[in-house]
């Protein structure tokens, strides 16, 4: 590890930069069980794209024959060599302290045709070395079976919009819980259907670069639930004494009205019918939110076609209800959202956008990041985590993603990013105080890494990575530090930094 992983040399001086933060004046704590985790995904940091056996995933084939799908034109072949230094990644876990990482597995490098045809056993002597290091040091791994690096067979072959691919995926699943599930005790699904399904089948940004807004997007989260409800239900079926959990994650950002008016309150809720609506519902409660199946229908007619959404059946339904132990949410930030003349005509084809016609903006007051799309605005969290509870009978919730990202110039002294994780993690504590059932807090991400179509820019990790440096070399950032000691204290302080949000509209 020496020369690989650097960090500073003295903890308490670092943290002594922020006003009152080792000597809180004002602390919430954290029950002793609650989990303190950070994230990361297969294809964004393992590298080794074809190394011991792995096949192709769709990421890796498209990259390849069209580099400008990224920004900046790179990929993952390489990008923190973390299947080369998973050790290394494990040691920088333990010096935080998190009691969970949250890492996903590589279809291709277990399943390399993404089939049962042939199970690598490279593959899962890999994952299991990375499994019992982390128990080794009182780690829990919880483990994500799809984090969107598709077979390319099945890329090929329509992906997500063939439903044969979600028997594929139970297929995979079954092999990964034969493999692991003596070990794993806690089981993600699938990622954020709803980024899922926008970017590789609707606005065809991310492979397999499939562009049909109005109706793919919708097959592929029908798809995505099937898949994720074969898995459940292979898992409670076959491996349920194995004692563990197994969920589904969601992205979910918190919509506030622009104004006070009966059209944008309305727009609030259409937008939770969409984004967090459409797949929660039918495994929480069975079936799609009636507002989505209305507006689509409705946009649909207009088009003069029946709807682009078609509701599940009613076994579909039942196969699907109540297929969770929890669920796990990815939160950045809040949208401010409005409905009204100006919206009208804003899409120029049938889409998800224009089913649901509502416009959005981020609040101006709201401190930013390097980047204008995200924003830190944690009084929006706390909403969120009480709709959940509210709206849903208040699940068992584990946050699975929540972070800022950095821009290249900004190096190790990321105050921001630190504030940013201290304000939501102040808001996560008041959720629980009012009633909300969430257990853990992951950080996304562990160290930088491949950002999808963004590439290298989007730096998200508490540690550094020199992609230049052959090794790879691992540095701690500030907010590493301050994460560090919130999950030593198990106490988020409250005495710094007086609440810095302004906001023109309501919140839940």
């Amino acid at each position: 590890m020496e020369g690989v992983l650097t960090l500073f040399s003295d903890f308490y001086s670092a943290l002594s930069q922020v006003n009152g933060f080792v000597t809180p004046k004002l602390a919430k704590r954290f029950p002793e069980n609650f989990l303190f985790g950070v994230s990361s995904s297969a294809y964004q940091i393992e590298g080794s794209w074809n190394i011991d056996g792995k096949g192709q995933s769709t990421w890796d084939y498209y990259l390849h024959k069209q580099p400008d799908i990224v920004e900046d034109g790179t990929n993952a072949d390489v990008t923190t060599d973390s299947y080369r230094l998973f050790k290394q990644d494990i040691q920088m876990l333990k010096h935080l302290g998190v009691k969970s990482y949250r890492f996903s597995l590589s279809w291709t490098r277990i399943l390399p045709d993404g089939t049962t045809n042939h199970i690598n056993p490279l593959g899962i002597a890999h994952y299991r070395k990375c499994i019992d290091l982390l128990l080794e040091n009182d780690i829990m791994p919880l483990v994500t079976l799809y984090h969107w690096d598709l077979p390319i067979a099945f890329g090929k072959n329509g992906g997500w919009l063939n439903e044969n691919t979600a028997d594929r995926f139970g297929d995979y699943a079954r092999v990964a819980f034969l493999a692991f599930g003596d070990k794993v005790k806690h089981w993600i699904t699938i990622n954020e259907p709803f980024i899922h399904c926008s970017f590789s089948y609707g606005i065809g940004l991310h492979p397999p670069l499939i562009k049909s807004p109005g109706k793919g997007f919708y097959e592929c989260g029908r798809n995505l639930l099937l898949g994720h409800a074969r898995a459940y239900h292979i898992y409670d079926e076959e491996f349920r004494f194995q004692g563990g959990k197994v969920g589904l994650v969601v992205d979910a950002q918190w919509p506030i009205a622009a104004t006070g008016s009966e059209e944008d309150t309305r727009a609030v809720k259409d937008y939770l019918a969409l984004y967090v609506g459409q797949y929660l519902d039918p495994v929480l409660k069975g079936g799609y939110p009636q507002r989505l199946l209305d507006l689509v229908a409705a946009a649909s007619s207009r088009q003069g076609t029946e709807s682009r959404l078609h509701p599940l059946s009613e076994d579909q339904k039942e196969y699907i209800r109540g297929t969770y132990d929890f669920v796990g949410i990815n939160h950045y930030s809040s949208l401010m959202v409005y409905r009204n003349e100006s919206v009208i005509g804003m899409y120029d084809e049938p889409s998800f956008y224009d089913d649901v016609g509502i416009g959005t903006y981020m609040d101006d007051s709201w401190p930013a990041s390097s980047f204008d799309n995200m924003r830190d605005y944690a009084p929006g969290f706390y909403s969120l985590l009480l709709y959940l509870k509210d709206t849903y009978d208040n699940p068992v919730v584990y946050i699975t993603e929540n972070g800022l990202p950095l821009s290249s110039a900004e190096g190790l002294d990321d105050w921001k990013k630190a504030n940013y994780i201290r304000h939501y993690l102040d808001a996560l504590a008041d959720a629980k105080a009012d009633g909300s059932n969430c257990q853990g807090y992951f950080i996304w991400s562990l160290m930088d890494s491949f950002e999808w179509a963004s590439g290298y820019e989007y730096k998200f990790g508490l540690y550094q990575v020199d992609f230049e440096d052959p090794d790879k070399k691992r540095t701690a950032r500030k907010s590493a530090l301050v994460y560090k000691e919130i999950i030593r204290t198990g106490t988020i302080d409250v005495s710094y930094d007086p609440n810095p949000y302004q906001h023109n509209g309501t919140v839940y």
